[in-house]
């Protein structure tokens, strides 16, 4: 069957379309070009800032154009605020994800071909109900889009291996088609570094893309890092500083649950209003208190990094980092809470003393995600001799133990390939030993950052493949020395 051809809309009736469902009367540099490039069936990479009005780049050419837009996303909350917020515009928005009942689920997937966008997780994307019911050769689908693509790197190879998978979903998907449509791929994040940046063009097979990247620096966001010599001083050093901020909103960030819940019980014995959020905690209780720090119910938040992603709050005016994460991409994702106003915002950082012998916390806890990442190494080089040269996912869980996540990461090392989502087969030469991995040299650099001496916006500039600034950007701790 020859496909329909859609022409894309001409200039007056996009902007037409984005004051009538947005209220909106121009584009921000360079939603327009990217909403052309989507409209015109091409694949995009699209690092833009946080605030930058990412979701306007896809949702408008899902509006626009006939059919159903696939948006994979990796947190609920994320998918609820962006639906609700498009039903409200009238615009045909649903989601799926596992808290709902089997009763609403079937009902989604049996409304399909009246939405035009469709969220969900990687996790659900590829459940077999699901995944059956985007294969069904009726249902014209006309894009896929990944939002906080930057995912799929930091979490695919670990504890969420489907990340890893989406590679294979587009020729899958496109071989129970009934026309030649292409099914192009944008994906958006507000943090890529270039190793990032080549990753994602290689694990969710890019073709050709666009790669549309803004500026990374914010020249009303203060950088600052202060050196802490004991944990009681990292916690009293915490206690003045929030302190410090009255009733300003804010964020605190620790890189453990066990850190969110101690931190939090301490400062409420010191009389500051606060919770821990982290990923233990049941859905309703994370709705609620985003929707309290949303409604300044609360001033300030203990949190694990998956709070704040999609959240949108104009006057966060200060992030303290309790520890520096584990990779830049991370900082930068989240200091990027802060001053989404314009107005002043800053971003302090508390590192240990270098030597780490009177807080070791910093380096045990590298230690620690190291050792880790050690352990997936080992279970997926054990597998490995093991596999058939093809075979699915399935046959190989029930044999072994943390199937998905080996297989995650022998993908991630050119070990195998996947014919399509579900199923795989080794590679020329896969049996050779895995390559040892990167991650501490990528954990060496955010290291380095957080003890250099020198600009720390241009320290992130470079890092982020960024043009540099004329000169040093008087917005960090360093430059005002």
């Amino acid at each position: 069957m020859a496909s329909s051809v859609c022409h894309p809309p001409a200039e007056s009736s996009l902007l037409r379309s984005l004051h009538q469902i947005w209220g909106y009367d121009a584009f921000r540099p360079p939603q327009r070009e990217i909403v052309q490039a989507i409209l015109d069936q091409r694949d995009i990479l699209a690092i833009l800032p946080t605030g930058s009005g990412k979701s306007i780049c896809f949702q408008l050419p899902a509006i626009l154009k006939p059919g159903l837009t696939l948006v994979v996303s990796p947190l609920v909350a994320l998918m609820e605020n962006q639906v609700r917020e498009l039903q409200d515009r009238n615009v045909a928005a649903a989601l799926l994800h596992s808290q709902l009942s089997a009763t609403q689920r079937r009902q989604v997937l049996q409304q399909l071909d009246r939405q035009q966008l469709l969220y969900l997780s990687p996790e659900t994307l590829l459940s077999l109900p699901v995944w059956q019911r985007l294969c069904n050769p009726g249902l014209r689908l006309n894009g896929l889009v990944l939002d906080e693509a930057h995912c799929v790197v930091q979490w695919g190879s670990s504890f969420r291996s489907a990340y890893q998978r989406l590679g294979a979903v587009r020729q899958a998907l496109l071989s129970q088609r009934r026309s030649a449509e292409p099914l192009p791929i944008a994906a958006f994040t507000a943090t890529a570094d270039l190793p990032t940046q080549r990753s994602l063009i290689q694990t969710l097979q890019l073709d050709r893309p666009e790669i549309f990247q803004q500026n990374i620096y914010r020249p009303n966001l203060n950088l600052k890092i202060e050196t802490v010599w004991t944990p009681r001083q990292r916690r009293n050093k915490t206690l003045r500083y929030v302190r410090s901020k009255g009733n300003q909103s804010g964020l605190v960030y620790v890189r453990t649950r066990r850190d969110s819940e101690t931190l939090a019980a301490q400062l409420n014995q010191k009389e500051l209003r606060t919770v821990a959020y982290h990923g233990g905690l049941s859905d309703r209780r994370r709705r609620q208190i985003e929707q309290d720090w949303l409604s300044n119910e609360l001033k300030f938040v203990i949190c694990t990094s998956a709070f704040g992603l999609g959240i949108n709050k104009a006057n966060v005016r200060w992030v303290l980092h309790y520890q520096v994460p584990l990779l830049l991409s991370e900082y930068v994702q989240e200091i990027g809470r802060g001053g989404r106003d314009g107005l002043e915002a800053e971003a302090l950082a508390l590192v240990s003393e270098p030597t780490g012998w009177f807080d070791p916390s910093d380096q045990t806890r590298d230690r620690f995600f190291l050792e880790q990442l050690s352990q997936h190494e080992q279970t997926a080089q054990q597998l490995l001799p093991k596999l058939a040269t093809t075979g699915s996912i399935a046959d190989v869980a029930r044999q072994f133990p943390e199937a998905a996540t080996a297989l995650a990461l022998l993908h991630h090392q050119g070990k195998i390939r996947w014919v399509d989502p579900f199923h795989y087969t080794l590679t020329p030469g896969s049996k050779t030993a895995l390559k040892a991995a990167q991650a501490s040299q990528r954990f060496a650099t955010t290291r380095q950052f957080a003890i250099a001496h020198q600009c720390r916006w241009q320290t992130l500039l470079q890092s982020f493949g960024c043009a540099p600034l004329e000169q040093d950007c008087g917005h960090c701790d360093i430059c005002r020395r």
